[in-house]
């Protein structure tokens, strides 16, 4: 008689109750079961692979320890959470990540109440978690806060901020520091075990608390040298003489793929009565899948791919990115200009910036997660006269607003503001939209701003930036491929506050911004088949803006549409502002601004987002004819007759 089928582990486990019912010892097979169950996930959706492949032991036994969802478990960014969403009631829509209507590539309050805080940009854990068990002790519900932070994120400071405050506050939180590349201090295998084990139990600390009640009958002057001599005795077999100076019970490091050294560890941590500590777990990204342990960058993100081989499938393109259209053209520069820096705050090859580090590399500066400080280093370096190039996404240049303002903007300092990622990025969704930049650079004096329509016109915006040295400048362009058109083998220096006039027409002018260009030609083709002929011009420059061309386009057309893939205080709150208080709204002109609606949209694809935010051909054909009083269909109708 056959064996009957075993059921796997994880087809019993459901939710976080059902994991903690298991015993102990079957938890090892569990995170294999679960390891898998996410590579074959993620190979069907695409998203961020090695960091949730380097955390799996650490999920299952934090969800085994703690009573989970009232202890709260926060993962900083949420690149990391995917096999957190499986355990927690998500299994079943795993392989919807990223995709419209699907789950989020991040953690969010709205998905799960396995979420207690929703994440995407880094560091915000230790804040966040701090608040939350400040909170439970005043509403006196009492619970474990678990904030999940990586090594990188630890480059940021606001972590600090979090720590030396929980610290000076002696709060009830554990910080759980997942040392997956830096590496801050190797675990050494049995002894390293032993050790976090001891340190975080009951009779140490209980010898610990007995010396200081011996100590504090000693003579006032002899109590801080006692304590320092308890934290070095420590700290010489342990490390984490800096977190235990901000205020934290430092335990570790210990193998975070061992299960048998995190359980234990864990289990007293729960159980102690101190403030905050602070556990140094240490990971390997890509953990448990070949492919992925052997890249480079540990599989951060990718695309689909097949789970034999690893090799991802990406859609062929005709067409070069905007990103490496950007790191080439730089480099370019860069060769003929030798003051010419780049400065990235952790994201060189999202950037491009590592093409220019190949061909630059003491040129290039890395500065962490810490875009704050890069954007007033960048300003450093332009007082004393180089041309440093800010290659950030826009999502993360929000992040260092006061010092555009008060570092650059106030002292006319010429850095270079490259802004990937500028507009819909698809399924990162709102947490990463490239929506803002326009609006809140804008309101700031002396400013240049730029967006490209395509990927020639980055080219010059890039040489038209390395050539200007009258205060900061920042062009924008989106994520993904360009149009295709043909790439001139060096840019052109753009005359700055002009625009250009692509197409020649009348009744309806439409000013493009970046590079919804391309739907707005193809708009203009179908406006065209219906018997209008409409202007489209091409605008460049948000600040100055050419307020020549806009003028003649309002006295020489009925309809004036601005078509932007920013939010609602961008490039037509800007027209709108000037055709107002130059009284070009006062005859016939019928203004209409096109722009991101003001709400937070889901990831999707970047084309789905565009259509429902009205600025596909689609959108831009439908907003012209309704400015005009026109019905598409009756037109469309009366052609056919």
């Amino acid at each position: 008689m056959a064996d009957s089928p075993v059921t796997p582990l994880l087809d019993t486990v459901n939710t976080p109750a059902d994991l903690r019912a298991l015993p102990r010892e079957s938890l090892r097979q569990l995170a294999d079961e679960l390891r898998a169950e996410m590579i074959d996930a993620v190979s069907v959706t695409g998203g961020h692979l090695g960091a949730g492949l380097g955390v799996v032991e650490l999920t299952v036994a934090l969800h085994a320890v703690f009573e989970t969802p009232t202890d709260r478990i926060i993962w900083d960014v949420g690149h990391q959470a995917y096999p957190h969403k499986i355990l927690t009631g998500r299994r079943d829509r795993i392989r919807t990540l990223r995709q419209k209507d699907g789950l989020s590539g991040f953690t969010r309050r709205a998905e799960s109440e396995y979420d207690p805080f929703g994440a995407g940009h880094s560091s915000t854990s230790i804040s966040a978690g701090l608040g939350m068990a400040v909170a439970s002790e005043l509403m006196d519900k009492p619970r474990n806060v678990i904030a999940v932070i990586g090594d990188g994120a630890m480059s940021a400071g606001m972590a600090y901020e979090a720590m030396n405050n929980a610290g000076a506050m002696d709060a009830r939180l554990i910080v759980i520091l997942n040392d997956n590349d830096m590496s801050i201090a190797p675990p050494t295998g049995a002894m390293s075990a032993y050790l976090a084990r001891l340190v975080s139990g009951p009779v140490y600390r209980g010898a610990r608390e007995a010396a200081k009640s011996v100590v504090s009958k000693l003579p006032q002057f002899l109590h801080e040298p006692a304590r320092r001599t308890e934290e070095f005795a420590r700290s010489f077999f342990t490390g984490g003489t800096l977190f235990e100076e901000l205020g934290f019970y430092y335990v570790g490091p210990i193998d975070g793929h061992n299960l048998d050294h995190l359980l234990p560890v864990l289990d007293n941590v729960r159980d102690a009565a101190e403030g905050p500590i602070l556990v140094h777990v240490v990971t390997k990204k890509g953990k448990g899948y070949g492919p992925a342990e052997d890249s480079d960058d540990k599989y951060h993100g990718v695309s689909k791919f097949n789970v034999i081989t690893g090799a991802q499938s990406k859609a062929p393109s005709n067409a070069p990115s905007y990103t490496s259209v950007f790191a080439e053209t730089l480099i370019q520069e860069a060769n003929d200009d030798p003051r010419i820096v780049a400065v990235t705050a952790a994201m060189p090859s999202g950037t491009g910036l590592d093409k220019f580090a190949e061909i630059h590399p003491n040129r290039i500066f890395d500065v962490g997660i810490a875009e704050q400080h890069a954007v007033t280093f960048a300003a450093g370096m332009a007082s004393e006269g180089m041309k440093p190039f800010v290659a950030i996404y826009s999502t993360f240049l929000q992040r260092a607003y006061d010092q555009v303002v008060h570092d650059v903007a106030i002292q006319h300092l010429p850095v270079r503001f490259a802004i990937d990622r500028a507009g819909f990025v698809g399924a990162d969704g709102p947490t990463h939209a490239g929506n803002y930049d326009a609006a809140y650079l804008g309101a700031i004096p002396g400013i240049v701003q730029m967006a490209a329509a395509d990927e020639a016109e980055l080219r010059h915006m890039v040489t038209t930036a390395t050539h200007y040295d009258n205060g900061p400048i920042a062009f924008r362009y989106p994520r993904g491929d360009g149009l295709g058109v043909d790439l001139p083998a060096r840019g052109q220096v753009l005359p700055i506050g002009k625009g250009r006039i692509v197409r020649q027409g009348g009744t309806i002018a439409i000013l493009s911004y970046g590079t919804r260009l391309g739907e707005v030609l193809a708009a203009a083709d179908r406006l065209a088949a219906l018997g209008l002929n409409p202007t489209v011009a091409d605008a460049r420059f948000l600040k100055p803006l050419d307020e020549e061309l806009i003028a003649d386009l309002a006295r020489n057309h009925d309809v004036m549409l601005s078509v932007e893939e920013g939010s609602i205080g961008g490039f037509g709150s800007h027209v709108a502002t000037f055709l107002a208080t130059h009284g070009l709204l006062d005859g016939k002109l019928r203004f209409r601004p096109l722009m991101i609606p003001d709400r937070f949209d889901e990831h999707s694809s970047q084309a789905d987002m565009y259509a429902a935010a009205g600025l596909d051909r689609a959108g831009i054909v439908a907003a012209a004819l309704t400015t005009l009083g026109y019905d598409e269909a009756a037109m469309t109708a009366a052609l056919k007759r």
